[in-house]
């Protein structure tokens, strides 16, 4: 039997990766049953939802619904272990110790791997990073993403537990090699020369791309969930139908069987990544900062309303998808399926939920798609409208009338305050070299964010005049 180690037991792991594991396993052929996952967060994040898990075997109830408003509902049941969190992560670190582990995998936000524009660990920028290094040269457990893989890797090797794949669940463009390159940079930071050729011995990381949108489960979940099944679950979680996971076939101590049930491996994924990240994943952020600016509150709100679906129309179009070309994906066939997928109202996704971490976004999701409209000396004016938004958004942000908390953890609160106290808040945002790189201060950047930005402010006015 192997084990899958999953560190970040949220709802979008329980509601893709623990999903296609299930699948493989509920085809009953023991070849296919050898797999499952052990579970924990390396932080003290959701211990309600950990306790549940705990109490029900891992065991939880996943409730999908189509564009349609078709509900189902699987008990999932490849989680077969469920580890409680503990300040020195013992009980993980002896999970990723064991021989029997064969594969790390981790979900993290863009912002939690703490990379700048040049794929640098960003030291200055965050706190928690440089506390995680002090604190594993202490030979205390880390919390971060690097801090807590170093801690269960270093005790791997002292255990001559063998090989294993380190394997990214997120929306990380470039996931399993940028990932891989900050966990080096942060073991080379500790000086641990032997655990870094251990490391680039015995681990491999396959990029990966995945998708499915999960929102987070209100009350209501749960509720539908004991009407349908009779099961009183306290880890219900829902997403859409949609799902799809793409990885590479980069793997150094075996896999599951993952094409029985759906998963595309293959020899890279980055068209299907760069397809995701720009036509779907900035899309959203677009409705998301549009719809809260125009008063919704769920993505499907904006998503219907024919000024904001315009905007991400056109930026899909007019921008995104000609510098992808040539694609082996038909890309106005997935635009068009991802704009079905916002405007589903059975999901009931929260533009709070993907509103945030545009700090991250901006450079990670929209900036590329400027940067290569710059590279070939077009316009870029349909995609200058999502920095727009969110500067429209920053200001209201600013000053205290977002409807809810935005949280953005590549964010420096003291700097975005002052972009909208300047005197020319758009050349300050130009200006920033964390959201543009070698962009900043560029006339064409700001030229572009000054058209977009008077636009975005027509737009908001006219939905005041409403």
């Amino acid at each position: 039997m192997y084990t899958i180690l999953h560190l970040g037991l949220g709802s979008f792991h329980r509601a893709h990766q623990a999903v296609y594991v299930h699948q493989l396993r509920q085809q009953g052929q023991t070849e296919d049953r050898r797999w499952s996952i052990t579970g924990g967060n390396l932080r003290p994040d959701m211990l309600d939802t950990i306790a549940a898990l705990q109490a029900q075997g891992g065991a939880y109830t996943l409730e999908t619904v189509t564009p349609q408003g078709e509900r189902n509902y699987t008990r999932i049941e490849s989680i077969q272990r469920v580890v409680p969190y503990q300040e020195d992560l013992a009980p993980l670190i002896a999970v990723g110790a064991d021989p029997a582990t064969r594969i790390i995998s981790f979900t993290v936000t863009e912002a939690g791997y703490y990379l700048d524009a040049n794929n640098q660990l960003d030291w200055p920028t965050f706190p928690d990073l440089r506390a995680d290094l002090e604190a594993v040269k202490g030979g205390k457990a880390g919390h971060t993403i690097y801090g807590g893989l170093v801690s269960i890797l270093k005790a791997r090797m002292k255990a001559g537990a063998g090989a294993v794949t380190l394997m990214n669940c997120d929306n990380l463009r470039h996931n399993g090699e940028r990932s891989r390159g900050g966990l080096l940079q942060f073991i080379d930071a500790l000086g641990d020369t032997a655990l870094k050729a251990w490391v680039q011995e015995n681990t491999r990381s396959p990029n990966a791309m995945v998708d499915r949108i999960t929102p987070r489960p209100t009350p209501d979940v749960a509720e539908r969930v004991k009407a349908a099944t009779g099961w009183d679950d306290k880890a219900a979680v829902m997403g859409e139908s949609f799902i799809q996971w793409v990885i590479e076939d980069n793997f150094i101590a075996g896999r599951p069987e993952w094409e029985k049930v759906g998963v595309e491996m293959v020899n890279s994924v980055q068209a299907y990544e760069e397809a995701k990240i720009r036509l779907l994943n900035a899309t959203h952020s677009c409705i998301a900062w549009a719809g809260t600016l125009a008063g919704y509150l769920y993505i499907h709100e904006g998503t219907h309303d024919a000024a904001i679906r315009k905007m991400a129309f056109d930026y899909v179009t007019d921008d995104a998808i000609p510098v992808l070309l040539p694609c082996p994906i038909n890309l106005e066939k997935y635009r068009d399926v991802v704009l079905d997928r916002f405007g589903n109202p059975a999901i009931q996704d929260t533009n709070q939920r993907v509103a945030m971490d545009a700090f991250s976004k901006i450079p990670g999701m929209i900036a590329p798609t400027i940067r290569d409209k710059l590279a070939r000396g077009g316009s870029f004016d349909s995609v200058a409208m999502l920095p727009a938004l969110f500067l429209a958004y920053l200001q209201r942000w600013h000053q205290g009338q977002i409807p809810y908390t935005y949280q953005d953890q590549a964010m420096d609160p003291a700097v975005a305050h002052a972009i909208c106290d300047a005197a020319d808040p758009v050349a300050a945002y130009a200006a920033d070299t964390t959201l543009w790189g070698e962009m900043a201060n560029r006339p064409e950047l700001v030229d572009a964010l000054r058209k977009a930005y008077a636009r975005v402010q027509a737009f908001v006015a006219e939905r005041a005049r409403a």
